[in-house]
């Protein structure tokens, strides 16, 4: 499977008279945008802001952040079962605005474990978010809405404003392009490398996921089992974060950063990517035996991998739930590497004490909220209310699970562990 990604890359925003890309300036018609959005009835009004790089600004509560793209025509469906028709992710081209987000504000969620964007400061340093052009939506849900409905408005609306976008480069030749390109488990001509598979977790059961959630192919996984997944699926629109991003967001499914890494080292000849297998952490021991052995059987059989590297998805059991699958994993022979972060919030040892397995022995340390910062009050706030607002931009303490991208479960944390 072949996918190509047409980039065009993005050197600011502004709100102006039409959607266009003009260079590296992308201009966008708010109510050009505005009135597409509410064409959904659900919703009764949006708000659209625009943030640069080092600008002074603090966003909350962020609900996903999402780079924007649209498929060529032909190519296939955007956002498939979310937006469009399911089609088969991960073919053909995609146009990107590389430099660019969409950052969607969640106008009914509480400041508790919320995930912030700060912009500027140690703690905006540290995430990769802050380096982007954002354009800010903040649907507001008609009232008496259930919360669930008033996320799926707000889910729709985000993809909705990421094609929206993306769209107006169409017919326009990109500044570069980025090819994903690989065969599968039974490419020939590569005997001798390291087979490397990957898997992940989309989703924890602990919070059951509501009917209308959508997370992989529009499909809420509920009942799911370890799925295979063409590595390009997930840079193509497959998977989007679920409504609790635990520290993980949308943009680090298109930009992976595992697979990414992974592709590179099979387009260089070190190993051979041979596919991916997506997961979802359990509810209870019964399950979590059969989800963690049909995927390590899966890369052992179906993918005939030699080794293979884990995320998670929260905290909890979806830890215990990774640990044990790359034990079945090296009971089979796949040498294995997981990412483990810190994700309670009391920074009880137990939580580094889930699993405890000899063979489980090359172990990554994304972050916890091990750190923080203590940040003045901001001069600009955007959020989903007048109250929020107020008391978001009051002087607080972040922690990294807090400010989005620093605490990542995807494995783009610019934090490091040192042991003293």
């Amino acid at each position: 499977m072949r996918l190509t990604l047409a980039i065009h890359d993005i050197g600011s925003i502004i709100l102006g008279a039409v959607t266009r890309l003009e260079g590296n300036k992308l201009e966008v018609d708010p109510v050009e945008l505005r009135q597409l959005l509410l064409e959904d009835s659900r919703l009764q009004s949006v708000d659209i802001e625009t943030v640069s790089p080092g600008e002074e600004c603090r966003i909350g509560v962020v609900y996903d952040i999402i780079e924007p793209r649209a498929k060529e025509p032909g190519s296939g469906s955007d956002f498939p079962g979310i937006l469009n028709p399911i089609e088969m992710a991960g073919q053909g081209t995609t146009h990107v605005l590389r430099g660019a987000a969409v950052t969607i504000v969640d106008d009914g969620a509480t400041l508790e474990n919320a995930k912030i964007l700060e912009m500027t400061g140690p703690a905006g340093e540290a995430s990769p978010y802050t380096s982007l052009h954002h354009l800010v939506i903040t649907p507001h849900p008609a009232q008496g809405l259930e919360r669930h409905t008033g996320l799926a408005v707000t889910r729709l609306a985000s993809v909705t404003t990421a094609v929206y976008l993306a769209k107006c480069t169409l017919g326009i030749t990109p500044d570069s392009s980025e090819v994903f390109d690989s065969e599968g488990p039974f490419v020939k001509g590569r005997e001798g490398l390291p087979r490397l598979a990957y898997i992940g977790q989309i989703h924890s059961r602990q919070r059951v996921a509501e009917i209308d959630e959508k997370i992989l192919y529009g499909d809420n996984t509920a009942g799911m089992v370890p799925v295979l997944l063409h590595p390009n699926e997930w840079l193509d629109g497959a998977v989007v974060t679920c409504n609790r991003a635990m520290g993980a967001e949308t943009y680090f499914y298109q930009n992976h950063p595992v697979i990414t890494e992974l592709y590179r080292r099979h387009q260089q000849d070190e190993i051979t990517l041979v596919g991916t297998i997506a997961t979802v952490a359990a509810s209870d021991n019964e399950e979590r035996d059969r989800i963690c052995m049909f995927a390590a059987e899966q890369a052992k059989w179906n993918l005939s991998a030699d080794g293979a590297v884990l995320t998670k998805y929260g905290g909890g059991a979806p830890h215990a739930d990774m640990s044990q699958t790359a034990l079945r994993c090296e009971e089979l022979g796949i040498r294995t590497t997981v990412q483990v972060s810190d994700m309670s919030w009391d920074r009880r040892a137990e939580s580094a004490l889930l699993f405890n397995y000899p063979e489980v022995d090359a172990i990554v340390y994304v972050g916890g909220r091990d750190t923080d910062w203590q940040v003045p009050a901001s001069g600009r706030v955007i959020a989903g209310n007048g109250e929020i607002a107020e008391n978001l931009g009051a002087p607080r303490t972040l922690f990294s699970t807090n400010v989005c991208g620093v605490a990542s479960q995807q494995g783009i944390s610019r934090l490091r562990a040192l042991v003293y």
